[in-house]
């Protein structure tokens, strides 16, 4: 056989094989080895570590409690809305002390670069000042601002500005000290 026929049906048995029905391994060696071990008995069965599911991962933190919040124009006060994101951040942080978080301030493109820069790290440090208010340790927090550089919406239409009023707390695992 030419070399290209080889590799065509060794590539169409491997396809093949990848395509078995789990229930073809059924009673062997091969079943679910999370069954065996328990890992997915208790309180937390189902859910997959590191998923939108699990409640310590940054993943639920991001979709669930949320991670940004927004503000007004020329506005680093924060809103009521944006207050009760940071309650739940408080609430998760505090639980999972084994993070820490850096607060970034962003402004939309009205203005100069300057400008929006001390208005980003002035939003970013109402965000730090209430966590820290709440009880999380200012130690665990960091602020930075983008100003206008990082904008998640790109148009000359308050659509656009509104979303990229605001500051995100980004977390970090394992940088506690």
């Amino acid at each position: 056989m030419k070399m290209i026929t080889k590799a065509v049906l060794l590539t169409s048995v491997i396809a093949l094989a990848a395509c078995s029905n789990k229930s073809d391994f059924e009673g062997d060696d091969f079943t679910d080895l999370n069954a065996s071990s328990g890992a997915n008995a208790g309180a937390n069965a189902g859910i997959i570590p590191g998923s939108a599911g699990d409640p310590t991962s940054i993943a639920f933190f991001q979709q669930s409690v949320g991670d940004r919040v927004l503000f007004e124009v020329d506005q680093s006060s924060l809103t009521a809305q944006g207050r009760a994101t940071l309650d739940g951040q408080t609430g998760w942080l505090m639980t999972n002390s084994d993070y820490t978080a850096i607060i970034e301030g962003h402004a939309d493109e009205q203005g100069t670069r300057e400008y929006n820069v001390a208005l980003g790290e002035r939003r970013a440090n109402a965000v730090r000042d209430y966590l820290v208010s709440k009880g999380v340790p200012s130690s665990r927090l960091r602020v930075v601002s983008f100003g206008k550089e990082r904008p998640i919406e790109v148009c000359s239409a308050e659509g656009c500005y509104a979303k990229n009023r605001r500051a995100v707390t980004v977390l970090a695992a394992g940088l506690t000290g």
